[in-house]
């Protein structure tokens, strides 16, 4: 094989492992597509969206999250109370068996709170996510506007 053709071959693998690391597996759960937006250097605070899937017969519990890049991770969810919308801190958050959870903007999404470091476009980090029967598993978030926009777009059509 020609230099160039290594090359290329090299570039393409790189390219198309973004998209593979995309997906996480714990026990009957799928963890796709974790994504957030971009931030300004002087932001405190982070969302996280992705989806999680249960293909299991028992419903799991997403109890908690933790991430080196924040002082503390919570799960939120935005309710109406009269014509205002306001996220609210829950506890812990239900994947039914069989069904899935969406966390995505307008609705549950993970809150990043107490920045160390603010992600910027092309970045990830990693958040470990604790679910009460498939355990822990460390999930990296991609940092990408046009994946932001693409995640809006489908959530307004859904």
């Amino acid at each position: 094989m020609t230099p160039w053709k290594v090359l290329l071959a090299s570039a393409l693998l790189l390219s198309s492992g973004a998209t593979f690391a995309h997906n996480y597996q714990v026990g009957e759960l799928e963890i796709s597509h974790p994504w957030a937006r971009p931030l300004p250097p002087v932001a405190t605070v982070g969302v996280a969206y992705f989806t999680v899937s249960n293909t299991g017969e028992a419903d799991d519990v997403l109890l908690s999250a933790q991430s080196p890049i924040a002082e503390k991770v919570e799960i939120h969810t935005h309710v109406k109370e009269g014509e205002l919308m306001k996220m609210r801190k829950l506890d812990d958050l239900t994947i039914a068996a069989k069904e899935q959870q969406q966390l995505a903007p307008g609705g549950l999404h993970l809150m990043l709170m107490g920045l160390k470091e603010v992600p910027e476009l092309g970045s990830r980090f990693p958040v470990t996510l604790n679910f009460k029967n498939a355990g822990k598993v460390e999930i990296e978030v991609a940092v990408d506007e046009a994946t932001a926009e693409h995640a809006e777009h489908e959530h307004a059509h859904h």
